[in-house]
C-alpha cells in the first residue's frame, strides 16, 4: 500500500477518534513520515553517509603508516586491485587485537593487523576478495540503508528531510559497528564467495586462497581459537560447504593449490 493511501486511512480514522487516540496517533504518522523519507535516501546521502562513518572510524581506530611492515605488505598484494565493479577502492590497516576486516560500500576496505598475523598472502587475499564482493552486490550498502531506516539513526536522518545529518560520535559509533560487523544470510554469503571468487581471478591472484582463509578462520589447522574466529564466521553458516565449494570451483578452473606459505610479519 502506497504511503498516501496509509495518510489518508489514518486522516479518516482520526475524525472519530478522542484528542488522546489523536496524540498517539500523530507520534505514529511522525514515524510513518520518518521511515518514508528514509526509504527515499539519494545515492548521494547515502554516499555523504558512508563518509562521515569512514572518516569517523578512521579517525577513532589507530590507522598504521604508509611504511609500516603491514602495509607495506597490504599495498604489495593489492597492488592490482584499483576498483571492484567501478567502485574505487583504498585500503587501510587497523593495528587492532580483534581478527577481522570489512569493505564499506565507497570501497574502503579495512584490514586488522592481528587477520594479517594468522594469514598467509593468500589466505588474506581470500578474505579481502569475500568482503569486496559484499560490496560489488551491494550487500554492505544495504545494510546501511537498512541501519538508516530502522535503526537508532532514523530520528537524525528523518529529521534532516533531503539533506544530510550531521551526526554525532555516538550515532556515527553505531553506523560504523554496521559496516565493521555486518550481518548477511546466508545467500548473500554465497553470493559474495561467488563475486569475491571472480575479483581475486580478473584481478590475477590465486583463488585457492578464499577456501584456504576459511579452512583457517574455523580453526581445521588448529591456529585459530574459536574467541578470534567469532567475528568472522559466528553468521556464517555452512562454513564446510562453501569450503568444498569454492575449492571444487578453483580446481575446475585449474588453478593450483599453494603451499601453505608462512604468515609474513
Amino acid at each position: 500500500m502506497k504511503i498516501s493511501k496509509i495518510f489518508g486511512l489514518i486522516l479518516c480514522a482520526c475524525v472519530a477518534m478522542p484528542a488522546a487516540a489523536q496524540f498517539n496517533l500523530k507520534k505514529a504518522v511522525s514515524a510513518v513520515e520518518k521511515g518514508a523519507q528514509a526509504l527515499t535516501l539519494t545515492d548521494a546521502q547515502m554516499a555523504a553517509y558512508v563518509k562521515q562513518s569512514v572518516d569517523w572510524m578512521d579517525k577513532h581506530n589507530p590507522v598504521l603508516p604508509d611504511n609500516d611492515p603491514y602495509v607495506v605488505r597490504l599495498k604489495k598484494l593489492t597492488a592490482n586491485c584499483k576498483d571492484a565493479d567501478g567502485i574505487p577502492l583504498n585500503f587501510k590497516v587497523y593495528d587492532v587485537i580483534d581478527v577481522n576486516a570489512f569493505a564499506c560500500p565507497d570501497g574502503s576496505v579495512r584490514v586488522f593487523s592481528s587477520l594479517m598475523d594468522i594469514m598467509s598472502d593468500e589466505e588474506l587475499m581470500g578474505v579481502i576478495g569475500h568482503e569486496i564482493g559484499h560490496v560489488i552486490k551491494r550487500h554492505s550498502k544495504n545494510a546501511l540503508k537498512h541501519e538508516l531506516m530502522t535503526g537508532a539513526l532514523k530520528d537524525a536522518v528523518g529529521a534532516a528531510n533531503s539533506k544530510v545529518a550531521v551526526l554525532t560520535d555516538s550515532q556515527l559509533g553505531a553506523l560504523g559497528e554496521t559496516l565493521m560487523n555486518a550481518k548477511y544470510s546466508q545467500k548473500q554469503e554465497s553470493e559474495a564467495d561467488d563475486c569475491g571468487y571472480d575479483f581475486l581471478v580478473q584481478n590475477g591472484i590465486n583463488p585457492w586462497g578464499m577456501s584456504m582463509a576459511f579452512e583457517k578462520l574455523m580453526g581445521s589447522e588448529g591456529e585459530v581459537k574459536q574467541s578470534k574466529m567469532d567475528k568472522m564466521f559466528s553468521s556464517h553458516p555452512d562454513t564446510k560447504k562453501r569450503i568444498e565449494k569454492m575449492s571444487k570451483r578453483a580446481m575446475k578452473d585449474g588453478y593450483t593449490k599453494p603451499e601453505s606459505t608462512p604468515v609474513k610479519k
